[in-house]
């Protein structure tokens, strides 16, 4: 009895799915590389849709890294001149060097264009798998990826709908919504969100949910979500921001948490510029616990992530992958974070 799936003696071939999909075997490579500024949305979907019913999985790139163990692993992050991205590349690294493989690494800017350029790059140096740390802009793409055959990790930021590609992430959510808990028994009495932005960057919105949900539950009606959206280097904008903050609330407690080490970085940059003392009056804290973070007076209470294991973690897992081996369907692996608290984070007089 058939399956329905064809198998290596029947496998489908593009010519099949550009005759079902009513399109020309052009659009369907250019489908497959990423291409949908030269297609319109109907066509997309369309090809989407054959490809899936048919279990299309392209010579190119299933066959072709499967045939050939180049022992070599490419890894695009989103922004190279960051601490996170660093560690990330450390941690995969270490990795390739035990299993004997070369790492190809590219920085996309955070530009889902480049993405896309940089991982058809990438599979043209015909590597045998990919870890990326996705802009969060280019999840059809790399679904399609995936489905063709090549071996692929999210390295700590998830698809917007989770559970469709191996991930391997830390805890967002719960953390932050445990440290804004944890500001509320402190005495603090609204508390602001500084982030580079969260439309598509999935641990920052996790983060905000976390934030926001715990502001919720933990102050009721008299906590106010206060979101603030900058740039770190612009100290003039953060600067602006911390004043209008303090101005909508005179007199109370007031703490601020930044999405990450970058936005840390910059919020206290911000803080000094304004001349805000940290401590009781005025609080911080927030994700990544980055060397100087201890040594800032009076010591920066934050989440630490372990991203040097994330990187680790994604590169064993896709080796597995490579291998063969692992379940048939996406891992995800949410490593535990935990706090550490320090004296920006303290109670009331």
């Amino acid at each position: 009895m058939s399956s329905g799936r064809p198998g290596r003696e029947n496998r489908v071939t593009i010519d099949q799915v550009a005759e079902q999909a009513g399109v020309s075997k052009t659009t369907i490579s250019r489908y497959l590389n990423g291409r949908y500024d030269a297609l319109s949305p109907e066509t997309r979907e369309r090809v989407k849709e054959v490809i899936e019913r048919l279990n299309y999985r392209p010579n190119r790139m299933a066959q072709g890294l499967k045939a050939r163990n180049t022992r070599m692993l490419g890894c695009l992050v989103s922004d190279i001149s960051s601490q996170f991205s660093a560690l990330i590349v450390k941690g995969i690294n270490s990795v390739c060097v035990s299993a004997g493989y070369q790492l190809l690494l590219v920085d996309s800017g955070d530009d889902p264009e480049r993405e896309r350029s940089a991982i058809r790059d990438l599979l043209e140096n015909q590597v045998d798998g990919l870890i990326v740390n996705t802009t969060g802009r280019n999840d059809e793409y790399l679904i399609s990826l995936h489905k063709s055959g090549v071996p692929l990790v999210l390295a700590d930021r998830c698809l917007s709908a989770p559970g469709l590609l191996d991930t391997v992430a830390t805890e967002n959510y719960h953390m932050t919504y445990q440290c804004i808990a944890y500001l509320r028994t402190l005495g603090y009495e609204q508390i602001a969100f500084f982030t580079q932005g969260n439309e598509y960057v999935t641990p920052r919105i996790l983060r905000y949910q976390g934030y926001s949900d715990a502001l919720r539950d933990a102050f009721g009606e008299r906590g106010h979500e206060w979101l603030c959206q900058f740039q770190p280097e612009d100290k003039g904008a953060c600067v602006r921001m911390l004043d209008a903050f303090r101005a909508k609330f005179p007199g109370q407690r007031l703490a601020a948490f930044a999405v990450n080490g970058q936005a840390m970085l910059g919020l206290l940059q911000g803080i000094q510029a304004a001349g805000i003392q940290i401590g009781s009056r005025f609080g911080v804290c927030g994700f990544d616990d980055w060397g100087w973070a201890s040594l800032i007076p009076p010591g920066i209470t934050t989440i630490t992530q372990d991203s040097w294991m994330v990187g680790r973690r994604s590169a064993e897992l896709l080796m597995e992958r490579i291998a063969g081996h692992g379940p048939d369907y996406p891992v995800y692996e949410e490593l535990p974070n935990r706090m550490e608290i320090r004296g920006s984070t303290t109670r009331g007089d």
